[in-house]
C-alpha cells in the first residue's frame, strides 16, 4: 500500500521497443552482431583435436589446465568466439566435452566470449550445450540426416537457446550449384522457422565455399554460385546469417600466398557485399582489397567471378610467375621449369630423389660414377646425401609418405644401375689379388669391405607367424631405407625361430614385428619371450593394425624390455624413423627411461581398471540379452537361392563400391577438419595436393589392372536354414532341418553397463526356429604376382599401390556381394535401391560381422565356415595356422538379416563364459584362452 501511494503520481515506464532481430551471443560478455558495428565476424582457430596436435596431446593426457591455456591464448589474440571440437576416436567425446566446458566456464578470461560447440556427433553437442553459460553457437546440423532427425536436433538446440550453423547438405549430398544452395537452405530455413519455431536471427547458413580454378570446368563458377546464393538466401530467409570457410576457395594454389591472399580478399569483398557476415578466415592470408596490384586484381577477379573462358589458365600462369619470383628472391632455382637439369650432377640427383623423378636417373648416376673413383662412392656420396634431404623433409612434415616411397623407387633404380659395376669391381679386385699371389707362390684371402659403414644402422623386420599382411611392414622398410638404414625384410608368416635366426645372422640394431590379426598379438608375446631366452640384446618395435600401446606395455614389454633393449609400440610407419633414431642416438638412455616409465604407468592404469570394472556373471548376462519379439518382428523369409554358390564378377563392376578412405589411411594421408575423408581430403591445405596425385596414380594403375586382367575377385556364398540353440546358432543341411551341418558358437557381452541396454550376442539375432544364416568369403587374386613384378623392377611405390588397391577391390566386392545377397540370392530386401555411398553408410537392413572381429572375436569360427562351405577347395582361399586368410586381400563374414541385428563389441569376458564357451566348442579351456587372450578380463598364468 505504501509503495502504491508513493508512486501514485508517477507515470508507468514506456514499454521497450522490440529488439531488432540481430544475432546476440554471449559468454560472460555480450556479442551483438549488429551490421552497423560488426559487418563481418571472424570465427578464429579452434580448440580442435583434429586441428591442433598440441591441444590433442593435452586433452588425451588429461591436462585440462594446459588445454585451458590454449583457449586463453586464442581469446587474448582477439578471437570473438571460441570454437571447441573434441571429436577423436581415442577419447570419449561426450565426457571430454563436458569436462572441458565445466572448467572453461570457471575461467573468466575464457568464458567471457561465446563458445561454438563443434562436433559431427550430436550426442557430443548435447553434452556441450548443457554446460555453456550465455548463448552459444552449435556447428552444425543439416538435412543429410533426414527431416525427422533434423527437426529433433533443432528442437533440442532451441530449448537450450543456441544459435546454429546449418550446412547446405541434404539427403542427396552437398550443394554445389547456386540453385542447390538456395533450395537446400530455404527448405532448411522453412522447417526451422515454420515447424520448429526457431528464431530466424539465430540461423547461420554455410552454403559451402568450394575450390575454384582447378582445371575442371564445372568448378569455375563455384565462387559465383556462393556469392549469388548468399544474396538470394538473405532475401528468401529474412534475418539469417551466412558463414563459410574461406581458405577452401584457393586450395589449388597452396604455396603461392600472393595469389591466395588476393583470392580471399576479392572473394570476401564480393561475398560480404552480397550478405556474408561471418566466416573462418586466416587473417594472415588476407590482402587489403585496395592494395592488390591492378594487374593481379584483374586476373583474380576474372577467376573468382568467372568472367572469361580462359580465367583459370590466366590465373595459373600468374601463379607460376609468382612462384618464379619467389624462388628468384630466395636465390633458389631459376625461371625455366627444366632449369634443374642444368645444375651439377649432385644437385640433380638430390632433385630426382626428392621429387621422385626416375626419368634421368641412369644418365645422372653414370655421370656421377665417372666423377668418382669407385661405384660405391656414388651411393655413399650423392645418393645418400639426397636421401638425407628426403629424410629431413619427411621428418619435418614437408614430405608425405607417397612422396617418400617414390623417392625410394628412384634410389633403388640408381643402386640397381650401379650393382653390375660394383660386382665387376669386386671381380677385378679378386682377380688382381689372385694374380699377385700366384706370382709370389702365395694364397691371399680378399678382405670383404665393410658395406655398412655408410648406414645409420641395421633394422630387421618381419610379419609374425600365421599373418600374411605386409603393406604396413613394407612401408616401414621403405621409410627407414629412405632414412639411411640398412633394412632386412624377411617377409610374412615368419615363425619365431626364423626371426631369431635372422637376428643372429644379420645382427640388427633394432627388430620390428608386424601383425594385423589378433592371434598375432600372442605370437608377438611368444617371440619376446624367446628373444629373452636366446639372450638377444636388441630393442624390439611392435606395430600393426591390431596392436596398441596398452597391449604392448601390459603383455609384451614385461617379457623382454630392459633399459638396454626396450619394447616400444609404433603407431604408424612415419613414426618409426623417430623411434629408431632415438634408440640409436646419443639421448637413448633418457628416451628409453621415459618410455619405460610411461609403460609402467600404463600397466598400473590397466590393472586398476580391471579392479574398477564390474562384470555380470555369464548366466545373468544371458538373461539380459536382446529379446527380439520374433512374433511381432518375424525372421526374414527363406533365401531365394539357398545352399552354396561360388561367385565371381568383373573387377570393373566392384569399382563403384570402393571406399577410398582406408586407401588414404594406408598411405598415412589425413585431412584436417573440415576436409577429413574422401573426397574432401583433396581440399586440405596440407595434404590435398599429394592426395590428388596419389589418387590419380591409383586410377591409372586400376585402369591398367582392369585392362590387363592381372587381378581378379572371386568367392563363395552360403545361405542355410538355421536356428538359435542356447548361446549358439546351429545350421542345418537342408530345409528339412533333420541334420545339423554346423554349429557357430557366439560370445556375449559381460562388462556391466550403466544403462538398461541389453548384453548382446550374435545369437540374439537368430530366431529359435525357422530362421536362416548367411555367410561368404571373397578374395582378390593376382596381387602377389603384380607386386612381385614391381619389386623386381625396384618399384616399391607401385608395389605398395598394387597391394593397397587389392585391399580396396576385395572390400568393394564384399560390399557388392552383400548387396547381391540382400536383393537377389537371399532376397530379403529385394526392393532395396541404395546408391554405393549409402551402402558405405550402412543404410541397409542386416549386418555382416567377420569372425575374429569385435562382434565375435574368435578367429576359430572361420574353420567352421571353411568346412561348411568348402571354401579352400572351391575358391582357393586358404587359412594359415593363425587363421589369417590367404591371399592377404580376403574378407569373410556371417550375414544376419533381421532388422534388429546390429554391430557391437563383445569387450572383455570372464572365466565363467570361457568355461562355458570351451565346453560348447569341444575345445580344451587352455586352447580357448589362447585364442581369446586379448578379450579376457583376467591374466593368464
Amino acid at each position: 500500500k505504501a509503495i502504491r501511494e508513493a508512486t501514485a503520481e508517477s507515470a508507468p515506464r514506456p514499454f521497450p521497443a522490440p529488439r531488432e532481430k540481430h544475432l546476440w551471443l554471449s559468454g560472460l560478455e555480450e556479442l551483438h552482431l549488429d551490421p552497423q558495428t560488426i559487418r563481418f565476424m571472424n570465427i578464429g582457430e579452434r580448440c580442435n583435436l583434429a586441428g591442433s596436435a598440441k591441444f590433442k596431446r593435452l586433452i588425451i593426457n588429461g591436462d585440462f589446465a594446459a588445454a585451458m591455456d590454449v583457449a586463453k591464448k586464442q581469446v587474448e589474440d582477439g578471437a570473438q568466439t571460441l570454437d571447441i571440437n573434441v571429436d577423436d576416436g581415442m577419447v570419449d567425446g561426450v565426457k571430454v566435452m563436458g569436462k572441458f566446458l565445466k572448467i572453461a566456464v570457471t575461467e573468466p578470461e575464457v568464458s567471457k566470449v561465446p563458445f561454438v560447440i563443434d562436433s559431427s556427433k550430436f550426442e557430443i553437442v548435447e553434452e556441450g550445450i548443457k554446460w555453456v553459460q550465455g548463448k552459444c553457437i552449435v556447428n552444425s546440423i543439416s538435412l543429410k540426416v533426414g527431416e525427422d532427425e533434423y527437426r529433433r536436433q533443432a528442437r533440442i538446440l532451441k530449448k537450450h537457446g543456441a544459435a546454429v550453423v546449418v550446412m547446405a547438405f541434404d539427403e542427396n549430398g552437398q550443394a554445389a550449384t547456386e540453385d542447390e544452395k538456395v533450395s537446400i537452405c530455404k527448405r532448411s530455413y522453412d522447417i526451422l522457422v515454420d515447424q520448429v519455431g526457431f528464431p530466424p536471427e539465430d540461423i547461420i547458413f554455410d552454403p559451402n565455399i568450394l575450390t575454384i580454378a582447378t582445371g575442371i570446368a564445372e568448378h569455375n563458377n563455384y565462387a559465383v554460385n556462393f556469392i549469388n546464393a548468399t544474396r538470394r538466401i538473405r532475401e528468401l530467409c529474412p534475418h539469417c546469417h551466412i558463414s563459410g570457410g574461406v581458405s577452401n576457395l584457393s586450395f589449388g594454389f597452396r604455396g603461392v600466398n600472393v595469389i591466395r591472399e588476393a583470392m580471399h580478399s576479392v572473394f570476401l569483398y564480393h561475398a560480404i557485399n552480397a550478405g556474408m557476415d561471418m566466416g573462418i578466415v586466416n587473417a594472415g592470408m588476407l590482402e587489403v582489397y585496395d592494395d592488390i596490384p591492378a594487374d593481379l586484381l584483374q586476373v583474380v577477379e576474372d577467376a573468382v567471378l568467372n568472367r572469361t573462358e580462359n580465367a583459370t589458365e590466366a590465373l595459373l600462369e600468374r601463379a607460376q610467375l609468382e612462384r618464379e619470383k619467389a624462388e628468384a628472391q630466395k636465390g633458389q632455382g631459376v625461371v625455366k621449369a627444366v632449369a634443374w637439369r642444368t645444375k651439377p650432377v649432385r644437385e640433380r640427383l638430390t632433385h630426382s630423389l626428392v621429387k621422385g623423378i626416375d626419368e634421368f636417373i641412369n644418365e645422372d648416376v653414370e655421370e656421377a660414377r665417372q666423377d668418382c673413383a669407385r661405384p660405391l662412392e656414388v651411393i655413399e656420396g650423392p645418393l645418400m646425401e639426397g636421401m638425407s634431404v628426403v629424410g629431413d623433409l619427411f621428418g619435418a612434415g614437408k614430405m608425405f609418405l607417397p612422396q617418400v616411397i617414390k623417392s625410394a623407387r628412384v634410389m633403388k633404380k640408381a643402386v640397381a644401375y650401379l650393382l653390375p659395376f660394383m660386382e665387376e669391381e669386386k671381380r677385378q679386385k679378386a682377380a688382381e689379388a689372385a694374380a699377385a699371389a700366384e706370382s709370389k707362390g702365395e694364397t691371399v684371402a680378399v678382405e670383404e669391405e665393410d658395406e655398412d659403414s655408410s648406414y645409420a644402422g641395421r633394422f630387421l623386420i618381419a610379419t609374425v607367424k600365421g599373418d600374411v599382411h605386409d603393406i604396413g611392414k613394407n612401408i616401414v622398410a621403405v621409410v627407414l631405407g629412405c632414412n639411411n638404414y640398412k633394412v632386412l625384410d624377411i617377409g610374412v608368416m615368419q615363425p619365431c625361430e626364423s626371426i631369431i635366426q635372422a637376428a643372429k645372422e644379420f645382427k640388427p640394431d633394432v627388430i620390428g614385428l608386424s601383425g594385423l590379426i589378433t592371434p598375432s598379438l600372442d605370437e608377438m608375446v611368444f617371440v619376446a619371450k624367446e628373444m629373452r631366452r636366446e639372450g638377444l640384446n636388441v630393442p624390439l618395435l611392435i606395430g600393426g593394425a591390431t596392436t596398441s600401446k596398452m597391449h604392448t606395455a601390459v603383455k609384451i614389454a614385461p617379457q623382454f624390455a630392459t633399459p638396454d633393449h626396450p619394447v616400444i609400440h609404433v603407431l604408424d610407419a612415419s613414426r618409426s624413423v623417430t623411434v629408431v633414431n632415438s634408440l640409436l642416438g646419443a639421448e637413448k638412455a633418457e628416451y628409453v627411461a621415459d618410455v619405460l616409465e610411461e609403460y609402467e604407468d600404463l600397466r598400473e592404469e590397466h590393472y586398476a581398471s580391471l579392479e574398477d570394472r564390474r562384470y555380470l556373471s555369464f548366466d545373468k548376462a544371458c538373461t539380459r540379452g536382446l529379446a527380439i519379439d520374433f512374433a511381432a518382428r518375424p525372421a526374414p523369409p527363406a533365401p531365394a537361392q539357398p545352399g552354396t554358390h561360388v561367385v565371381t564378377c568383373e573387377l570393373a563392376e566392384v569399382v563403384p563400391f570402393i571406399d577410398w578412405n582406408p586407401f588414404f589411411q594406408t598411405w598415412e594421408l589425413r585431412g584436417r577438419y573440415p576436409n577429413r575423408g574422401y573426397p574432401k581430403i583433396f581440399n586440405d591445405e596440407t595434404v590435398g595436393g599429394e592426395a590428388r596425385k596419389l589418387f590419380d596414380d591409383a586410377q591409372a594403375m586400376m585402369a591398367k589392372i582392369i585392362a590387363e586382367g592381372s587381378m581378379t575377385v572371386r568367392g563363395i556364398v552360403g545361405l542355410y536354414p538355421a536356428a538359435r540353440e542356447g548361446e549358439d546358432v546351429v545350421v542345418y543341411a537342408d530345409e528339412s532341418r533333420s541334420g545339423v551341418a554346423a554349429r557357430f558358437c557366439m560370445l556375449r557381452q559381460q562388462a556391466e553397463k550403466e544403462s538398461d541396454d541389453p548384453y548382446l550376442s550374435q545369437a540374439d539375432f537368430v530366431a529359435p526356429a525357422d530362421d536362416h544364416l548367411g555367410m561368404f568369403a571373397v578374395a582378390c587374386f593376382g596381387c602377389e604376382e603384380v607386386a612381385a613384378a614391381y619389386e623386381a623392377a625396384h618399384d616399391d611405390y607401385s608395389k605398395i599401390m598394387a597391394q593397397a588397391l587389392a585391399d580396396r577391390f576385395v572390400e568393394a566386392y564384399a560390399e557388392k556381394l552383400h548387396r547381391d545377397i540382400r536383393t537377389d540370392l537371399w532376397g530379403y530386401s529385394a526392393g532395396e535401391e541404395l546408391e554405393p555411398e549409402d551402402l558405405l553408410k550402412v543404410k541397409y537392413e542386416g549386418i555382416r560381422p567377420a569372425p575374429g572381429y569385435p562382434s565375435q572375436p574368435d578367429h576359430t569360427e572361420k574353420r567352421t565356415m571353411w568346412d561348411l562351405m568348402g571354401v579352400a577347395e572351391k575358391t582357393g582361399i586358404q587359412l594359415s595356422d593363425s587363421l589369417s586368410m590367404m591371399p592377404a586381400s580376403s574378407v569373410s563374414a556371417l550375414v544376419f538379416a533381421h532388422p534388429d541385428s546390429q554391430y557391437f563389441a563383445v569387450g572383455k569376458i570372464g572365466a565363467d563364459q570361457v568355461e562355458d564357451y570351451a565346453a560348447r566348442k569341444g575345445m580344451p579351456r587352455e586352447q580357448v584362452e589362447r585364442w581369446l587372450a586379448p578379450i579376457l578380463n583376467y591374466d593368464l598364468p
